[in-house]
């Protein structure tokens, strides 16, 4: 096999195929046409495209769409909602990525590890996540808030999800029991194939599918939790959040009064959002790890193009 027919070949494995699969469902589809928007809003916010929320004075309370150039309103000491939604978005983004790649990253580690070696590695990694279990999370999280005092939002989504992991990687390595067992496991194993070899190829694959749909739920913790911390004010406000502005519309009487029910509303939509189009985009990539769809996909994916192929022939001839 020459080197391009082994490019084309990953190629068609590992981008096309998946991008065909995703882009079947309607899902992946939305999924993707959310975030895209929000990633939209993060790239506005760095480039500087829209006013900062500190020097922009308008009118008070002015409601959505009211004047276009506040299209979400203002709050009672004349801020534009917009400027606050857009500029919280980076650290919010960065946030949830980084509390979900570490969570979904040491339970998939320590997860596969134990489920595969078994013996007194399983026994001792177990122990060490049941131990992680049994502190309460949420007290963790805020007396690590309030001594750390975090404003870097990669710091913070760590500390968000310090001990979500443990839970996962119980139920990962539960998995890992059952398809270490598999002939094809075993195979590999019979070969003299390194451990690390056959975690990588042939058990994590199968675990992509449950592995997905758990770093959209990390995700979604830590964005939920945040709001949370920074509306009780255990987060410091120096960094712009959507829960920041949460609070600032309670306590500026934004649930009791209707010129300033969009103070409450807009943040409240921006997470929803937010978290609609993670719900979505974790059901659609489902189908870009399990093998069977791939396989139904990609088959029809060649018989098109042999189609094609052979209609062009007919047309010359």
């Amino acid at each position: 096999m020459s080197t391009s027919e082994r490019l084309r070949e990953v190629y068609e494995e590992r981008i096309r195929t998946p991008m065909v699969v995703a882009w079947a469902d309607w899902r992946t589809r939305f999924g993707f046409i959310i975030l895209g928007f929000y990633l939209l809003m993060a790239l506005v916010a760095v480039l500087g495209l829209w006013r900062e929320p500190s020097t922009s004075q308008a009118p008070r309370y002015l409601m959505l769409f009211e004047n276009m150039n506040y299209p979400l309103g203002t709050t009672a000491s004349g801020v534009d909602l917009a400027a606050l939604i857009i500029h919280s978005t980076p650290s919010i983004l960065l946030m949830i990525t980084a509390g979900a790649v570490w969570a979904t990253g040491i339970a998939v580690g320590i997860g596969t590890l134990a489920g595969y070696k078994g013996g007194r590695v399983d026994r001792m990694l177990m122990s060490f996540s049941d131990l992680v279990m049994a502190i309460p999370g949420l007290p963790l999280v805020i007396i690590l808030a309030v001594t750390l005092n975090p404003e870097n939002p990669i710091l913070l989504g760590v500390i968000i999800n310090i001990s979500y992991w443990a839970g996962l990687g119980r139920s990962l390595r539960s998995q890992v029991l059952t398809i270490r067992e598999n002939d094809y496991v075993e195979a590999s194993r019979t070969m003299g194939v390194s451990t690390p070899k056959i975690i990588a190829k042939d058990i994590i694959p199968n675990l992509m599918p449950y592995v997905t749909v758990n770093f959209v739920f990390a995700a979604r913790y830590v964005m939920f939790a945040s709001v949370g911390l920074y509306f009780l004010g255990v987060l410091p406000y120096s960094t712009q959040n959507w829960g920041v502005t949460l609070n600032f519309a309670y306590s500026g009487g934004a649930l009791f009064s209707w010129s300033a029910a969009h103070w409450l509303l807009a943040p409240m939509v921006a997470i929803m959002g937010l978290s609609l189009g993670l719900i979505l985009l974790g059901q659609g990539m489902d189908r870009v790890f399990n093998p069977r769809v791939r396989t139904r996909m990609a088959g029809e994916s060649k018989s098109t193009a042999s189609d094609d192929e052979d209609a062009g022939v007919t047309e010359v001839l």
